[in-house]
């Protein structure tokens, strides 16, 4: 803080996604299923991904037992029953890891400011962060399926910044999809749009140090 009380850094908080910014997967054996079965490769997640089969997934009101139900039922038209499950199982259960070097830069940025976790996921979250090594990573966890709205929905974005201790224009956010960077700005946050930890390397530059 400067002596007017004003923090002279651009933010006080960090709100950060995780699948595709923190947490990736690994398709390639869902993709060698679909081949097998004489699909497109990516068919499964363009029909598990569909908002009709994700978002009830995503506010908690499916499992995710249930939900690979529902992908099967939307591919049983063009593979057998058996094979539908079975590539609804596939996406379901994908590995993923944690990309070690965001993960570094989000354990410095903690020791100088509240880190909140803002994400559409599943009733499982907990679990997988847990299973990564990442159950302390962050201050707070916003998921999707606890509080019953996904970005890009203004609410998340606003429980999020309560969360952190501050309001939204004291707030970086960061993601890899636009129109929640966008509906982050719109809230008066300082948005940044996920491609590779060079980009969070430099939005976080001023406050660790470089």
């Amino acid at each position: 803080m400067t002596a007017s009380g004003i923090s002279s850094r651009p933010f006080d908080a960090v709100l950060c996604d995780l699948d595709n910014v923190i947490r990736f997967y690994d398709l390639a054996p869902l993709a060698e299923l679909e081949r097998a079965a004489g699909l497109t490769e990516g068919t499964t997640a363009k029909v598990g991904y569909a908002p009709e089969t994700d978002l009830p997934l995503l506010l908690g009101r499916i499992t995710k037992e249930e939900w690979v139900s529902a992908i099967a039922s939307a591919l049983s038209g063009q593979v057998s029953q058996a094979h539908a499950h079975g590539l609804g199982a596939a996406l379901a259960d994908a590995p993923f890891r944690a990309d070690e070097a965001v993960v570094a830069l989000l354990r410095q940025v903690r020791r100088r400011m509240p880190l909140v976790l803002v994400t559409n996921a599943t009733l499982e979250l907990e679990r997988d962060l847990e299973s990564m090594g990442l159950a302390d990573l962050a201050d707070h966890v916003v998921s999707s399926a606890r509080v019953g709205v996904a970005k890009p929905d203004r609410e998340i974005y606003e429980i999020a910044a309560e969360r952190a201790g501050t309001v939204a224009d004291r707030c970086l956010f960061v993601d890899d999809r636009l129109e929640n960077v966008q509906a982050a700005t719109a809230l008066g946050m300082t948005g940044v749009l996920y491609r590779e930890p060079a980009d969070l390397q430099k939005a976080l530059g001023s406050v660790l140090g470089g």
